[in-house]
């Protein structure tokens, strides 16, 4: 059967609407360009804003100079800490505040929003905000941190760790034994919609026409941040550009825009640039994530163990679940799962494509392949000897499970992932 064509009536797993042939009521408009994203937008007497960046690592601001950036043709208000209004605190889940202070917590973070009658004009402006900093040591790469390592609070009702049996008895008694560190790095989502918004106030009611993948929670994050009742705030997103995680939350552009019509009583649009999504938004945590896997000789597993370090900001409780999946994969007695959180004074780190998964899968699985070709065991048997039964953690039944069923076929895509991680010596943090 082709991979597009619908499943049969009597499929167990056609459900709902799955596998019915329904037309996608968007894509006509989306293939023939009469889908309109939130930067195309359009609205009379509109204004553009442009971010300005901090370009140190961390540290406070010393002077900022706006004067040049206001004279500029076009320009109607420059935004920064000493004319943005109080705002709402909390976690990037719970607020956005923006230019509320100067302090610079990490690289990028906008430390002024000039506004003007065109794109081009604020543009212009942005790189005549005259900014001197004080400089503070930081704290930038995960590796050479680990030491400051915590423990995190729960993920989305997932505990940062679980045991289960003696994972260290079980693993120095095991006769085959595997130890291997690997390290992935930052990655940052790229989509082909940017973060934009288009801002307008009628009276106390605020219309953001902003990219957005979770509108009721946007809706709450504003209002807090903005310190006005939810019910006076729409988000208006029809179309995602892509988001893959990255339009989860509520980023700068929203509060920005926001802010700066309320304050000249006009319609304000912006739209990040490429390189200001790599510093504004959210991004993946690089890790460094630790296997251990004992056997008996004909590859059962005895004992495993996944340890992962992600890294955030200080204010920050996300990390990276890269162990989430070792939990419930593969079969096991003994099981240690950790998760451990290293401060970091870089952009916030948050949901990814695969949250946990797409970096702890692939490490995972390197590890899986690593133990096969030391027990001299076709990888795909090691897999199947591991399958479990249920739930090796929880001990319930899966309401369906196919990893065995999907055949060589995915294993030998699978495989060459093994290329993508780095392999080194890991320092040994913590302890059993």
């Amino acid at each position: 059967m082709e991979m597009n064509s619908p499943v049969g009536p009597n499929a167990l797993d056609a459900q709902g609407i799955v596998g019915k042939p329904l037309d996608r009521v968007d894509g006509r408009m989306k293939v023939t360009g009469g889908a309109r994203y939130a930067y195309e937008m359009q609205q009379d007497n509109v204004l553009y804003g442009f971010v300005v960046e901090a370009s140190i690592g961390k540290g406070t601001i010393r002077s900022i100079d706006t004067r040049a950036a206001e004279k500029t043709p076009g320009v109607v208000l420059v935004l920064t800490h000493h004319n943005a209004p109080a705002q709402g605190t909390g976690n990037h889940r719970e607020a956005h505040p923006v230019l509320t202070g100067p302090q610079v917590t990490r690289y990028g973070q906008p430390v002024a929003f000039v506004i003007a009658e065109s794109f081009e004009d604020a543009r212009a402006a942005a790189y005549l905000v005259d900014i001197k900093y004080d400089r503070a040591v930081g704290k930038y790469a995960l590796r050479g941190n680990l030491g400051a390592a915590r423990v995190p609070r729960p993920s989305d009702s997932q505990p940062a760790d679980s045991a289960v049996g003696d994972f260290a008895g079980a693993l120095a008694s095991a006769p085959v034994q595997l130890d291997v560190t690997y390290a992935t790095p930052l990655q940052s989502h790229a989509m082909m919609e940017p973060h934009a918004t288009l801002a307008m106030w009628d009276g106390d009611k605020l219309i953001l026409h902003t990219a957005n993948q979770m509108l009721n929670q946007g809706q709450q994050v504003i209002a807090t941040t903005l310190k006005i009742p939810v019910e006076n705030i729409r988000l208006i997103s029809p179309f995602i550009g892509g988001g893959f995680g990255g339009k989860l939350w509520v980023n700068a552009d929203a509060i920005l825009a926001a802010i700066a019509a309320r304050e000249l009583t006009r319609p304000v649009k912006v739209a990040l640039t490429r390189q200001q999504i790599f510093h504004v938004t959210t991004h993946r945590s690089d890790t460094i994530q630790r296997l251990r896997l004992g056997t008996d000789r004909d590859g059962r597993i005895l004992a495993i163990g996944h340890d992962v370090f992600s890294g955030n900001l200080p204010s920050e409780q996300t990390f990276e679940g890269a162990a989430l999946q070792t939990r419930t994969l593969y079969a096991g007695p003994n099981r240690l799962t950790r998760h451990r959180l290293v401060p970091l004074d870089i952009p916030v780190a948050s949901s990814m494509r695969a949250p946990g998964e797409s970096v702890g899968l692939m490490a995972l699985e390197c590890a899986m392949d690593e133990l096969a070709e030391k027990l001299n065991l076709d990888p795909i048997e090691l897999r199947i000897r591991n399958e479990p039964g249920e739930d090796p953690e929880k001990h319930i039944p899966f309401s369906s499970r196919h990893l065995i069923a999907t055949g060589a076929g995915w294993w030998e895509w699978a495989w060459p992932r093994r290329l993508a991680a780095t392999r080194f010596g890991f320092p040994r943090p913590m302890s059993d």
